[in-house]
């Protein structure tokens, strides 16, 4: 796990984590699917953590945090469908089933605070 200069917000930390390790299972994926699923899969995490990213230095976070929650569900769906195509394993599903609750209990928080701040 490698580290920025400067300290990140744990969700964004996490959800590069989650990146990597992805990267590395995607790079396994019959070719069929490493092209279309795990393409889709890839782009969703990396468009999820821009968001993250732009409600970190937004003034408006709540729009983009909601944003992210539609595409973290997404990618629940996309990630339940390479469980049932078997392009993760037990574990490997377990693992990132674990991360992505984790992911949206922080990111539910997050967008909880912000509402609060702003109500």
């Amino acid at each position: 796990m490698m580290r920025s200069a400067r300290a990140e917000l744990p969700l964004i930390q996490k959800t590069y984590d989650l990146i990597l390790w992805m990267g590395q299972k995607i790079g396994k994926f019959p070719r069929d699917q490493k092209f279309l699923l795990g393409d889709r899969v890839q782009n969703g995490l990396l468009d999820f953590l821009g968001l993250l990213v732009e409600a970190e230095y937004s003034k408006l976070k709540t729009r983009f945090l909601e944003a992210a929650s539609v595409l973290l569900e997404k990618l629940r769906l996309m990630l339940r469908l390479c469980n049932d195509l078997r392009l993760l394993g037990q574990d490997g599903y377990r693992f990132v089933s674990q991360q992505t609750a984790e992911i949206g209990r922080m990111l539910g928080g997050w967008l909880k605070q912000q509402r609060t701040a702003m109500a």
